[in-house]
Protein backbone atom coordinates (compact mmCIF):
# COMPACT_ATOMS: atom_id res chain seq x y z
CA UNK A 1 0.00 0.00 0.00
CA UNK A 2 1.61 3.43 -0.95
CA UNK A 3 1.65 6.11 1.89
CA UNK A 4 -0.22 9.35 0.96
CA UNK A 5 2.32 12.21 -0.01
CA UNK A 6 3.32 14.07 2.92
CA UNK A 7 0.83 12.11 5.16
CA UNK A 8 -2.20 13.09 3.28
CA UNK A 9 -4.99 10.46 4.47
CA UNK A 10 -3.31 9.33 7.88
CA UNK A 11 -4.99 9.74 11.02
CA UNK A 12 -4.22 12.21 13.48
CA UNK A 13 -5.74 13.65 16.95
CA UNK A 14 -5.56 16.87 17.81
CA UNK A 15 -6.24 18.92 21.10
CA UNK A 16 -7.58 22.76 21.44
CA UNK A 17 -7.49 23.85 25.15
CA UNK A 18 -10.42 26.57 25.55
CA UNK A 19 -10.94 28.57 29.08
CA UNK A 20 -14.47 29.99 30.86
CA UNK A 21 -15.49 31.32 34.22
CA UNK A 22 -18.79 30.10 35.41
CA UNK A 23 -20.39 29.49 38.93
CA UNK A 24 -22.54 26.97 40.19
CA UNK A 25 -24.77 25.40 43.11
CA UNK A 26 -26.01 22.40 44.08
CA UNK A 27 -28.94 22.43 45.52
CA UNK A 28 -32.21 19.77 44.10
CA UNK A 29 -35.73 21.78 44.93
CA UNK A 30 -37.20 18.32 45.98
CA UNK A 31 -34.84 17.83 49.09
CA UNK A 32 -35.13 19.87 51.91
CA UNK A 33 -32.81 22.63 53.15
CA UNK A 34 -31.21 20.05 55.50
CA UNK A 35 -31.21 17.33 52.99
CA UNK A 36 -29.58 19.40 50.48
CA UNK A 37 -26.84 21.09 53.42
CA UNK A 38 -26.35 17.33 54.33
CA UNK A 39 -26.04 15.82 50.76
CA UNK A 40 -24.09 18.74 49.26
CA UNK A 41 -22.16 20.39 52.39
CA UNK A 42 -20.90 24.37 51.41
CA UNK A 43 -21.48 23.74 47.55
CA UNK A 44 -25.66 23.91 48.68
CA UNK A 45 -25.11 27.58 50.02
CA UNK A 46 -26.23 30.39 48.42
CA UNK A 47 -25.71 32.03 45.42
CA UNK A 48 -22.86 29.25 44.70
CA UNK A 49 -20.01 29.20 43.84
CA UNK A 50 -17.60 29.62 41.13
CA UNK A 51 -14.68 28.01 39.14
CA UNK A 52 -11.84 29.24 36.39
CA UNK A 53 -12.69 25.67 33.99
CA UNK A 54 -10.54 24.52 31.79
CA UNK A 55 -11.96 22.59 28.77
CA UNK A 56 -9.74 19.99 26.63
CA UNK A 57 -10.96 18.90 23.49
CA UNK A 58 -9.51 16.21 21.24
CA UNK A 59 -10.64 15.58 17.85
CA UNK A 60 -9.77 12.86 15.12
CA UNK A 61 -9.74 13.00 11.53
CA UNK A 62 -7.07 12.84 8.39
CA UNK A 63 -4.61 15.25 7.39
CA UNK A 64 -5.54 16.99 4.64
CA UNK A 65 -3.95 18.58 1.76
CA UNK A 66 -2.66 21.68 3.55
CA UNK A 67 -1.90 19.37 6.44
CA UNK A 68 -4.22 20.00 8.75
CA UNK A 69 -6.89 17.89 10.32
CA UNK A 70 -9.19 20.65 11.08
CA UNK A 71 -9.20 24.47 10.58
CA UNK A 72 -8.03 25.84 14.39
CA UNK A 73 -9.91 29.21 13.19
CA UNK A 74 -13.22 26.95 12.63
CA UNK A 75 -12.44 24.83 15.80
CA UNK A 76 -12.02 27.92 17.85
CA UNK A 77 -15.16 29.72 15.93
CA UNK A 78 -17.47 26.35 17.30
CA UNK A 79 -15.38 26.18 20.31
CA UNK A 80 -16.87 29.98 21.44
CA UNK A 81 -20.28 29.86 19.77
CA UNK A 82 -21.22 26.62 21.15
CA UNK A 83 -19.53 26.34 24.68
CA UNK A 84 -17.35 29.17 25.94
CA UNK A 85 -19.33 32.09 24.25
CA UNK A 86 -22.78 30.62 26.23
CA UNK A 87 -20.85 29.78 29.83
CA UNK A 88 -18.23 32.38 30.26
CA UNK A 89 -19.47 34.24 33.49
CA UNK A 90 -22.66 32.62 33.72
CA UNK A 91 -24.18 31.07 36.48
CA UNK A 92 -24.73 27.10 35.47
CA UNK A 93 -27.92 26.42 36.62
CA UNK A 94 -29.48 28.39 34.29
CA UNK A 95 -27.80 29.03 31.51
CA UNK A 96 -28.79 25.99 29.74
CA UNK A 97 -32.33 23.83 29.53
CA UNK A 98 -30.18 20.67 30.94
CA UNK A 99 -29.40 22.58 34.01
CA UNK A 100 -33.02 24.01 34.79
CA UNK A 101 -33.69 21.94 37.87
CA UNK A 102 -37.34 23.56 37.63
CA UNK A 103 -37.90 20.71 35.19
CA UNK A 104 -37.79 17.06 36.12
CA UNK A 105 -35.33 16.10 33.28
CA UNK A 106 -33.02 18.96 34.81
CA UNK A 107 -29.25 17.88 36.94
CA UNK A 108 -27.01 19.69 38.36
CA UNK A 109 -24.22 20.94 36.51
CA UNK A 110 -21.45 19.23 38.21
CA UNK A 111 -17.98 18.94 36.78
CA UNK A 112 -19.29 15.47 35.04
CA UNK A 113 -22.94 16.14 33.92
CA UNK A 114 -21.61 19.55 32.22
CA UNK A 115 -18.66 17.56 29.96
CA UNK A 116 -21.54 15.58 29.01
CA UNK A 117 -23.48 18.42 27.34
CA UNK A 118 -20.65 20.39 26.43
CA UNK A 119 -20.01 16.48 24.07
CA UNK A 120 -23.90 16.83 23.12
CA UNK A 121 -23.56 20.70 21.90
CA UNK A 122 -19.72 20.37 19.82
CA UNK A 123 -20.43 16.90 18.60
CA UNK A 124 -22.54 18.07 15.78
CA UNK A 125 -19.48 20.52 14.91
CA UNK A 126 -16.36 18.76 15.95
CA UNK A 127 -14.95 15.10 15.02
CA UNK A 128 -14.58 14.92 18.79
CA UNK A 129 -12.92 11.27 20.45
CA UNK A 130 -12.83 12.95 24.01
CA UNK A 131 -13.48 15.85 26.36
CA UNK A 132 -11.71 16.41 29.59
CA UNK A 133 -13.08 19.07 31.71
CA UNK A 134 -10.93 20.46 34.21
CA UNK A 135 -12.88 21.95 37.58
CA UNK A 136 -9.89 23.20 39.50
CA UNK A 137 -6.36 21.37 39.51
CA UNK A 138 -7.53 18.88 41.64
CA UNK A 139 -10.72 17.71 40.41
CA UNK A 140 -11.54 16.82 36.76
CA UNK A 141 -13.65 14.72 34.58
CA UNK A 142 -13.69 12.79 31.42
CA UNK A 143 -16.08 11.82 28.39
CA UNK A 144 -15.71 9.75 25.83
CA UNK A 145 -19.20 9.80 24.09
CA UNK A 146 -19.88 6.52 25.92
CA UNK A 147 -23.62 7.08 27.03
CA UNK A 148 -24.07 8.41 30.06
CA UNK A 149 -20.57 6.96 31.28
CA UNK A 150 -17.83 9.10 32.76
CA UNK A 151 -14.78 9.20 34.26
CA UNK A 152 -14.16 11.40 37.48
CA UNK A 153 -10.84 12.26 38.78
CA UNK A 154 -9.40 13.48 42.38
CA UNK A 155 -5.65 14.65 43.49
CA UNK A 156 -4.55 14.71 46.45
CA UNK A 157 -0.99 14.27 48.11
CA UNK A 158 0.81 12.75 50.68
CA UNK A 159 4.32 13.13 52.09
CA UNK A 160 6.23 10.11 52.98
CA UNK A 161 9.80 8.40 52.99
CA UNK A 162 10.91 4.74 51.72
CA UNK A 163 13.70 2.51 51.26
CA UNK A 164 14.21 0.17 47.93
CA UNK A 165 15.64 -2.89 49.33
CA UNK A 166 14.74 -6.66 49.25
CA UNK A 167 15.49 -7.97 52.84
CA UNK A 168 16.76 -11.17 51.88
CA UNK A 169 19.58 -8.98 50.04
CA UNK A 170 22.73 -7.38 51.41
CA UNK A 171 23.12 -4.11 50.99
CA UNK A 172 25.38 -4.35 48.26
CA UNK A 173 23.47 -6.40 45.87
CA UNK A 174 20.29 -3.63 47.02
CA UNK A 175 22.57 -0.86 45.62
CA UNK A 176 23.00 -2.67 42.32
CA UNK A 177 19.13 -2.88 41.83
CA UNK A 178 18.13 0.07 43.43
CA UNK A 179 20.74 2.47 43.25
CA UNK A 180 21.05 5.33 46.18
CA UNK A 181 17.41 4.16 46.89
CA UNK A 182 19.08 1.39 48.91
CA UNK A 183 20.63 3.54 51.79
CA UNK A 184 19.78 2.33 54.83
CA UNK A 185 17.88 5.52 56.23
CA UNK A 186 15.42 5.90 53.07
CA UNK A 187 14.58 9.07 51.84
CA UNK A 188 11.42 11.36 51.64
CA UNK A 189 8.80 12.42 48.21
CA UNK A 190 5.95 14.56 48.39
CA UNK A 191 4.10 12.11 46.40
CA UNK A 192 0.62 13.26 44.07
CA UNK A 193 -2.18 10.55 43.74
CA UNK A 194 -5.13 10.83 41.10
CA UNK A 195 -7.90 8.41 41.55
CA UNK A 196 -10.18 8.10 38.54
CA UNK A 197 -13.03 6.28 39.18
CA UNK A 198 -15.48 5.29 36.41
CA UNK A 199 -19.75 5.45 36.33
CA UNK A 200 -22.72 6.46 34.95
CA UNK A 201 -24.09 9.94 35.56
CA UNK A 202 -26.42 9.96 37.65
CA UNK A 203 -29.99 11.76 35.40
CA UNK A 204 -30.97 14.05 38.35
CA UNK A 205 -27.62 15.09 40.84
CA UNK A 206 -25.35 14.36 37.60
CA UNK A 207 -22.72 12.44 39.65
CA UNK A 208 -20.73 9.51 38.68
CA UNK A 209 -20.82 8.91 42.73
CA UNK A 210 -20.92 11.14 45.84
CA UNK A 211 -17.90 13.22 45.55
CA UNK A 212 -17.35 13.84 49.71
CA UNK A 213 -17.33 10.08 49.94
CA UNK A 214 -14.95 9.79 47.44
CA UNK A 215 -12.65 12.58 48.96
CA UNK A 216 -13.65 10.67 52.50
CA UNK A 217 -12.60 7.55 51.05
CA UNK A 218 -9.26 8.62 49.85
CA UNK A 219 -8.43 10.84 52.87
CA UNK A 220 -8.91 7.48 55.21
CA UNK A 221 -7.69 5.20 53.41
CA UNK A 222 -4.67 6.57 51.74
CA UNK A 223 -3.76 10.31 53.07
CA UNK A 224 -4.25 9.55 56.84
CA UNK A 225 -2.36 6.43 57.16
CA UNK A 226 0.54 7.30 54.32
CA UNK A 227 0.84 10.67 55.17
CA UNK A 228 4.55 11.26 56.99
CA UNK A 229 5.20 7.96 57.88
CA UNK A 230 8.56 5.77 57.01
CA UNK A 231 6.51 3.72 54.55
CA UNK A 232 8.72 0.56 55.40
CA UNK A 233 8.06 0.68 58.90
CA UNK A 234 5.16 2.55 59.43
CA UNK A 235 2.63 0.71 56.98
CA UNK A 236 2.56 -2.63 57.72
CA UNK A 237 1.58 -3.95 54.24
CA UNK A 238 5.33 -1.93 53.48
CA UNK A 239 7.47 -4.51 56.03
CA UNK A 240 7.43 -6.77 53.48
CA UNK A 241 6.70 -5.68 50.07
CA UNK A 242 9.78 -3.07 48.49
CA UNK A 243 7.82 0.38 48.66
CA UNK A 244 8.47 1.37 45.00
CA UNK A 245 5.90 4.09 43.57
CA UNK A 246 4.56 0.79 41.69
CA UNK A 247 3.73 -1.15 44.51
CA UNK A 248 2.28 2.23 46.48
CA UNK A 249 -0.18 2.38 43.34
CA UNK A 250 -0.81 -1.31 43.95
CA UNK A 251 -1.72 -1.05 46.49
CA UNK A 252 -3.57 2.45 47.33
CA UNK A 253 -5.80 0.65 44.62
CA UNK A 254 -6.33 -2.28 46.22
CA UNK A 255 -7.42 -0.62 48.90
CA UNK A 256 -9.99 2.01 47.45
CA UNK A 257 -11.36 -0.73 44.67
CA UNK A 258 -14.33 -2.33 47.17
CA UNK A 259 -15.18 1.00 49.04
CA UNK A 260 -15.72 2.84 46.10
CA UNK A 261 -18.11 0.34 44.83
CA UNK A 262 -19.80 0.89 48.09
CA UNK A 263 -20.54 4.09 46.98
CA UNK A 264 -21.72 3.35 43.21
CA UNK A 265 -18.40 3.85 40.97
CA UNK A 266 -15.50 1.81 39.31
CA UNK A 267 -12.23 2.36 39.98
CA UNK A 268 -10.55 2.79 36.92
CA UNK A 269 -6.82 3.63 37.90
CA UNK A 270 -4.36 5.16 40.44
CA UNK A 271 -2.06 7.72 38.96
CA UNK A 272 0.59 7.54 41.57
CA UNK A 273 3.43 10.69 41.08
CA UNK A 274 6.77 10.16 42.91
CA UNK A 275 9.00 12.69 41.32
CA UNK A 276 8.44 14.86 38.45
CA UNK A 277 10.39 12.21 36.51
CA UNK A 278 8.74 9.61 37.95
CA UNK A 279 4.97 8.24 37.96
CA UNK A 280 3.17 4.65 38.37
CA UNK A 281 -0.48 3.96 37.05
CA UNK A 282 -2.39 1.42 38.26
CA UNK A 283 -5.38 0.23 35.95
CA UNK A 284 -8.23 -1.71 38.08
CA UNK A 285 -10.14 -2.35 35.24
CA UNK A 286 -9.59 -3.25 31.80
CA UNK A 287 -7.82 -0.16 30.28
CA UNK A 288 -10.33 1.84 28.25
CA UNK A 289 -7.10 2.59 26.04
CA UNK A 290 -8.83 -0.68 24.15
CA UNK A 291 -12.19 0.82 23.36
CA UNK A 292 -11.06 4.54 22.10
CA UNK A 293 -7.08 4.61 21.31
CA UNK A 294 -6.42 7.90 20.53
CA UNK A 295 -9.12 9.45 22.76
CA UNK A 296 -8.08 8.57 25.82
CA UNK A 297 -4.09 8.72 25.05
CA UNK A 298 -4.52 12.18 23.89
CA UNK A 299 -6.88 13.09 26.87
CA UNK A 300 -4.49 11.70 29.36
CA UNK A 301 -1.68 13.33 27.82
CA UNK A 302 -3.20 17.01 27.81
Amino acid sequence: MTEAPHGRGRGCVITRRACFSSSHRYWLPELSADDNAARFGPCAIAPGHGHNYELIVSMAGALDADGMVLNLSDVKHAIRSEVTGQLDFRFLNEAWPEFDLSQPQGCLPTTEALVRVIWQRLSPHLPLVALRLHESQTLWADYLGQGMDAYLTIRTHFAAAHRLARPELSQEENEAIYGKCARPHGHGHNYLVDVTVRGAIDARTGMVCDLAALQRLVDDLVVEPFDHTFLNKDVPHFVDCVPTAENIALHIADQLSAPIRAIGAQLHKVRLQESPNNAAEVYAEVPQLEMQPAALEAVMAS
